[in-house]
């Protein structure tokens, strides 16, 4: 493998690590059968679910490991700490050993730890083979990891005639990562040099069409997942269609094999008759100037206070100083994160209205569609030169579907409305959590992003903490509240609420908080859009240029 191909085996790379590598998502599935193994209150099992959130409040220290190690050891590192994680509670769960509450937590903060180290090895291997179209490559890559929930939901039912245990989940989760991670290690040991990395326009252009026809392909990947998960109950019929989801990961590497004959067939058959015209200097230095024009940082906004420039690098202490980071980081702290949190709770919200044999079916609805979200998320990068609309603007619409969702699960709390309402919050913070690494680099600095994003990221853990909190006070609260109508069942210290009551004003409340939200990040929009429009200007200055030099 040599040449431009080896760029594109990294995505494909960054593809199967993000796919098999979301084991957060499917917490909701083993969480009631932790909380019986260890004999714990909703509240309690509220604080093993933040412990994984609270693991990104370390995030950083991957970024300080790729400082003194190479990065295959960064990526073997988080798959053994996974492994070990995962490993001791699949061991407390099916009765194995006992851990102290403390143990566990812990255990619970270095998973969620491990899967931002995996997320940073993504980001970097992105940023580091596609420069100038990091931010689709970006998306793309992390839309993959929306499709987690569904792989191991069709994994546990493949392995439903060995067991139907819950706890199944626990061991895939350790072991799986780190069978993907010694898959993709060639592909990561044989990246291109950084002569190969740099392109002229035209063929950064073709690059973009190339991620399109992987945007088309993941598409038909999601709708597989969708639609094909609901008639996986059994073990058999599971098999082949995790059989079909793994061919269909697999399929991206046609781009790299077609790259790798074009440029075989080049070399062997046609070298004779090309004639190689180097690109012209100066236009080389314009547009490949990252700290210049890639990041777009000479453009200004004339209003005080507003975002200065697109691009311009913020050190953690200016950044925290900015308005504007604190609209954006409210508006991801009221938007992707509640519906972070609904997905940890979607086990109890299933088991309270009695819908515990539909939680395969809404965790991949969820998974699904939170993927679709994150492919959506690169919209603004396909339709840049016909629609410049600002990212922020983007995010904006995106938050919207989060509030509808919760609204109508609090009013209505049917399985129908279950269906929908997890649909919408799915594919909102889906799309959120793709855009957020492109808006940050965009508004903050993408050789800042490192650290930039893992500081907008410690929103997870605080609203995971606020937003559980809450769910469990209310969900406990009517358990005790309804004890004498029998819609509750006390066993030692856990309670088991049944019915709508028990999550339709927690509903509210994550409802009128993502309205909050969606007000930051309109604000947030009509305090950027003139430095996007600026931004579009000059980039397509920079197009007719290079056309005109062609």
């Amino acid at each position: 493998m040599a040449g431009q191909s080896r760029k594109w085996m990294i995505v494909v790379a960054t593809l199967w690590i993000q796919a098999f590598t979301g084991t957060n998502f499917d917490f909701s599935a083993y969480s009631s059968a932790l909380k019986v193994a260890m004999g714990i209150s909703q509240v309690e099992l509220n604080y093993l679910a933040t412990a994984s959130d609270l693991g990104k409040l370390f995030g950083w220290s991957s970024g300080l490991a790729l400082l003194y190690l190479p990065l295959p050891v960064v990526l073997f590192i988080a798959a053994g700490t996974g492994l070990v994680s995962y490993s001791l509670q699949w061991l407390v769960v099916t009765s194995q050993i006992s851990l102290p509450y403390t143990a566990v937590f812990l255990l619970c903060l270095l998973a969620g730890c491990s899967i931002c180290w995996f997320n940073t090895v993504c980001f970097v291997l992105c940023i580091r083979n596609f420069p100038i179209n990091r931010s689709v490559a970006l998306s793309l890559s992390i839309s993959f990891n929306g499709v987690s929930a569904a792989l191991y939901s069709l994994m546990q039912s493949s392995l439903s005639s060995i067991t139907t245990s819950p706890s199944v989940y626990l061991l895939l989760n350790a072991t799986v990562p780190l069978i993907v991670s010694t898959v993709v290690l060639p592909p990561i040991l044989l990246q291109p040099s950084e002569d190969l990395i740099e392109l002229s326009p035209r063929k950064a252009s073709h690059d973009t069409h190339r991620f399109l026809i992987l945007h088309i392909l993941a598409f038909f990947t999601g709708l597989y997942l969708l639609f094909l998960n609901s008639v996986s109950t059994d073990s058999s019929i599971a098999s082949v269609i995790l059989a079909g989801a793994i061919i269909l990961l697999i399929l991206p590497l046609l781009v790299p094999g077609v790259i790798f004959a074009r440029e075989w067939a080049q070399k062997n058959i046609y070298s004779s008759f090309r004639i190689e015209v180097p690109d012209t200097p100066p236009l080389q230095s314009l547009i490949f100037n990252d700290s210049d024009e890639l990041n777009m940082s000479l453009l200004t906004v004339i209003e005080r206070k507003k975002l200065a420039m697109l691009g311009e690098e913020y050190s953690a202490w200016s950044l925290v100083a900015q308005p504007d980071f604190w609209l954006y980081y409210t508006a991801y702290f009221c938007g992707a994160t509640v519906g972070l949190v609904y997905s940890n709770n979607l086990g109890q919200i299933a088991e309270s209205l009695n819908l515990d044999s539909d939680l395969t079916m809404l965790l991949a609805v969820y998974s699904a569609c939170s993927f679709f979200g994150r492919l959506l998320s690169a919209t603004p990068d396909f339709l840049t030169g016909k629609m410049n609309f600002a990212r922020t603007g983007w995010l904006a619409l995106a938050l919207l579907p989060t509030p509808v969702g919760l609204f109508l699960l609090g009013k209505i709390g049917s399985k129908e409305a279950l269906y929908t309402g997890t649909s919408l919050i799915g594919l909102s913070s889906g799309f959120i959590f793709a855009a957020a690494v492109s808006v940050t680099s965009e508004l903050f600095g993408a050789n800042s992003i490192g650290v930039n994003h893992n500081i907008l990221i410690t929103n997870i853990p605080i609203g995971s903490l606020l937003y559980g909190q809450i769910a469990a006070l209310v969900y406990d609260s009517n358990g005790t509240r309804y004890g004498v109508r029998g819609l509750v069942t006390v066993h030692d210290s856990m309670v088991l609420c049944m019915g709508k009551e028990c999550y339709a004003v927690t509903f509210l409340i994550w409802g009128s908080i993502a309205c909050v939200g969606f007000l930051c990040s309109v604000i947030l929009f009509l305090r950027t859009r003139s430095a996007y429009a600026e931004a579009a200007r000059r980039r397509q200055a920079l197009v007719d240029f290079s056309l005109f030099l062609d």
